[in-house]
């Protein structure tokens, strides 16, 4: 398969596009070395909607209705995908590896900025980003609460340091490319890779919910044919919600996301909803390296969290 394309951007930065795949890629350091990495990435960019669409059957496989050693994904993209995904199957929760493409996709292209001399780079692949950060170095990260908005605010801002080991960030929500069984504006996810961070927001999105008649849903095979979700209810549409309703959607996917850091699998998460944001965040990771991940800068509520593990603001 051909058809890979790439072009600069301004800032130094590069767009690589491959059938579905768009990625935005930046770096920072001494020039060689920038230049030998993104050289490194686009070369291995070329290959890898190849890959996935060999492998195309097994990633669409609703991994809680196979055995874990019958999934034996061949390329490293593949692999990291069902990796990222197996812990949620291994709950019974229905989940494809592909609830980790983007992610996976982009944790592989960072891969070849970390050489001396790039002090820092990131891979966007439509909005779920891969880091690489030199020692010292660190990413300011807008957030967006509700994407529809033709020319979105920033509603919030948080600091990824090198040594906070946040090296992957997801956005997920009905509002998305993606389709989401539930109703959320934006789920953001902090986790160690992009590939955790990817499956984590599909799950938080999927989370963040509520029963109203009003809730336009579909099967997602209805929607588009080649879904992997099947005849499972997607959201189409979400009308304005009473706000006992979206704090009682918010405080599910929050219940999830405590979880989730409970069981080291994500390290933050901001939910938002119809103007309402839940913030989850481990309190290890708050209390020994506050400022490295700091909390969104938006106002909103402060929230007592039910879960041992994190703190919720």
């Amino acid at each position: 398969m051909n058809g890979a394309r790439r072009q600069p951007l301004p800032g130094g930065r590069w767009f690589f596009q491959h059938g579905p795949i768009d990625c935005v890629i930046g770096a920072e350091g001494e020039p060689l070395a920038v230049a030998q990495a993104f050289e490194a990435a686009w070369a291995r960019f070329q290959g890898v909607l190849t890959e996935l669409v060999a492998e195309l059957g097994l990633l669409r496989m609703n991994l809680a209705a196979v055995p874990g050693h019958s999934v034996a994904a061949g390329g490293p993209v593949a692999q990291r995908m069902v990796a990222a995904c197996r812990p949620y199957a291994a709950q019974g929760e229905f989940i494809t590896a592909m609830a980790a493409v983007a992610g996976s996709v982009a944790q592989e292209l960072v891969g070849h900025f970390q050489l001396p001399g790039v002090q820092r780079a990131y891979v966007n692949n439509g909005g779920d980003i891969a880091l690489h950060l030199a020692p010292g170095e660190a990413f300011e990260i807008g957030l967006v609460m509700d994407p529809r908005h033709a020319v979105p605010g920033i509603d919030g801002r948080f600091r990824i340091d090198a040594a906070s080991g946040v090296r992957g960030i997801a956005t997920s929500g009905w509002r998305g490319r993606s389709l989401s069984l539930g109703i959320a504006d934006s789920v953001t996810v902090l986790a160690e890779t992009a590939a955790q961070a990817d499956a984590a927001a599909t799950m938080l999105g999927n989370a963040v919910n509520v029963d109203d008649a009003r809730i336009v849903r579909a099967a997602a095979n209805s929607v588009r044919d080649d879904s992997d979700l099947g005849q499972l209810l997607v959201t189409l549409g979400v009308p304005a919600l009473p706000a006992p309703q979206v704090a009682l959607a918010l405080a599910s996917g929050a219940a999830l996301a405590g979880r989730e850091i409970g069981a080291g699998r994500i390290v933050a998460a901001a939910l938002c909803l119809q103007g309402q944001m839940r913030q989850v965040a481990s309190q290890v990771f708050h209390g020994s390296r506050r400022g490295l991940v700091g909390p969104i800068l938006s106002p909103m509520p402060k929230l007592q969290s039910e879960h041992p593990a994190c703190t919720e603001a």
